[in-house]
């Protein structure tokens, strides 16, 4: 019975199909491969080394450069899944237990390419470490925060702006992993999970609806796609550039970089940033 209950359980019911879509082959984009391909027009190779080695805000590149390069992945992710949707669209009703989880999880699994290529470009850490199957705690957390952005929930926003503060703070080159998975950040994971498997079901329907009559399916569902991914991708990308995380200005040197866990008391790290700078000279006088 607990089973059962797992099972209808809409954070659950999130969490499977968002680890499922994270295992599609293509799904994984690599943070280096995908900012040297994205910023080769229009950065020199100087600049690219810099973004990768660090971070595109560490390496000065311009907010109209990345506002582009942005754009340009936008577009392509957009066409791409809604191509996908369309064509499986086409076999019609008789098709439907096939198609329709097949195409939900390549509609999410294009949603995990898309907040990969941002969350790189806006100078957010590799999401993906390794080649392993699995997904960690971390990485399901900010995905799901991610997600939330793309569909509109203001606490997921929220948790968002404060974990891109808590690596801006530190100059970190990991994700947080304690406030992800167990620290204030983590209740709203969780809420924001629950609310998207709710609302992933309802999406279901309305594919569903759409597919089930040939070929003016194809159209309908593509149309369907088009007109859902392409906003929620909008949406995440002004929110993770408005970030702190995404400035230019905050260019920072090797030596400043943290490899390694936030830590939690943020006061200790100004105080001592303060006493190896000395007095402010505008308040002298």
């Amino acid at each position: 019975m607990k089973q059962g209950k797992d099972v209808e359980n809409p954070e659950s019911r999130f969490f499977t199909v968002l680890l499922a879509a994270a295992k599609l082959p293509g799904v994984r984009v690599q943070r280096e491969a995908y900012l040297r391909s994205a910023l080769a027009r229009h950065c020199s190779e100087d600049e690219i080394r810099r973004a990768v080695e660090t971070t595109p805000a560490a390496a000065g590149i311009t907010a109209e450069v990345l506002d582009k390069v942005a754009n340009d992945s936008i577009r392509y992710e957009t066409a791409k899944v809604s191509a996908l949707s369309a064509a499986a669209g086409i076999p019609g009703i008789l098709a439907l237990p096939a198609t329709v989880p097949a195409d939900l999880a390549q509609y999410v699994g294009h949603m995990l390419r898309i907040s990969q290529k941002l969350a790189y470009l806006y100078s957010w850490p590799e999401l993906f470490s390794d080649e392993a199957e699995d997904v960690d705690d971390a990485t399901k957390g900010v995905l799901t925060l991610f997600f939330g952005v793309m569909f509109g929930v203001q606490s997921a926003n929220a948790a968002v702006g404060k974990v891109a503060g808590m690596m801006a703070e530190q100059v970190a080159r990991r994700l947080p992993q304690k406030a992800l998975t167990h620290g204030v950040v983590y209740p709203l994971v969780k809420r924001v999970a629950g609310y998207l498997g709710v609302r992933m079901t309802t999406q279901s329907f309305a594919t569903t609806v759409s597919k089930a009559i040939p070929l003016l399916g194809a159209a309908v569902s593509g149309g369907l796609t088009f007109a859902t991914y392409l906003p929620m991708a909008k949406r995440l990308k002004k929110h993770l550039a408005g970030l702190p995380l995404a400035d230019p200005l905050r260019r920072v040197g090797e030596e400043d970089v943290v490899d390694g866990e936030v830590v939690e008391d943020h006061e200790v790290l100004v105080t001592q940033r303060a006493e190896q700078l000395g007095p402010d000279p505008a308040a002298r006088g």
